[in-house]
């Protein structure tokens, strides 16, 4: 089984990338975060063309996550269910061939200090209390998406300069490191250990890309239940340099199941 993550950064912008991704490498599920897209707008018909299910969870031009399969959806839910958290179109689960599917795209946080960074941080805390109320490690279960965290100096492309910046600061890497707590394996950290993996770069400096100037923030966790069964995780570099890309890359994880 081969599951799949991707921030599109507008779906419907990124449609001509997935017509020629999706046949390729042919993944049995793929999330998406960033759809940017109301769901009574959301592109249904390319991807049922290609031969998928979606589901989706979208607002007008922000957040937004689906989830594209070859297989039947089951139990489709989205949102932490908290009124402290109000449904902005960040989280949504499903299970798929009896594996559940936690695809989320974690708030930026967008300066340190503020009180959205603030929010990003409580947000990784109530999360990380609806999968211990919610799942046992035993279960079959996946978490993946864009997590706007680099865990470590190995996953951002200057640790040094970038220290303390959002998405790379000690409050957030420590957010994701006590989740881990939980049980949950780095699939792509299973395979590949050192620096210079990344699957975002910077949009606004198009050489970054070139350089290879990138962070790690696109992950896939697997719980105790599922990660033996995991055989392989990379990060397809391949889309970021196509015409009109996302500024993130897919990462893929392939399942013995």
């Amino acid at each position: 089984m081969k599951i799949a993550t991707f921030n599109v950064n507008s779906v419907r912008v990124r449609i001509p990338i997935l017509e020629q991704w999706l046949p390729t490498v042919q993944p049995d599920v793929l999330v998406l975060q960033e759809t940017k897209v109301e769901d009574s707008k959301f592109p249904v018909a390319p991807f049922e063309e290609m031969g998928y299910h979606v589901a989706f969870h979208g607002q007008q031009k922000y957040n937004g996550v689906a989830i594209v399969t070859k297989h039947e959806l089951e139990s489709v839910t989205t949102g932490l269910c908290d009124p402290a958290f109000p449904e902005d179109c960040r989280l949504m689960k499903a299970v798929v061939n009896g594996v559940t599917i936690l695809n989320t795209y974690v708030p930026n946080g967008t300066a340190v200090g503020t009180e959205k960074f603030e929010y990003k941080l409580n947000w990784y805390k109530r999360f990380g209390r609806m999968v211990q109320e919610t799942y046992a490690p035993k279960d079959k279960v996946v978490w993946l998406g864009d997590m706007n965290v680099a865990p470590t100096v190995n996953d951002v492309y200057d640790p040094v300069r970038l220290d303390g910046k959002v998405c790379f600061h000690p409050a957030e890497r420590e957010a994701i490191a006590r989740l881990m707590d939980w049980g949950w394996t780095d699939c792509f950290r299973k395979f590949t250990q050192g620096s210079g993996h990344y699957s975002y770069w910077d949009m606004y400096f198009p050489r970054y890309f070139n350089r290879n100037l990138g962070w790690r923030i696109d992950h896939i966790y697997a719980s105790p239940g599922l990660v033996d069964a995991c055989r392989a995780c990379w990060i397809d570099k391949e889309p970021r340099g196509w015409e009109r890309p996302s500024d993130h890359t897919p990462v893929v994880a392939e399942f013995a199941l």
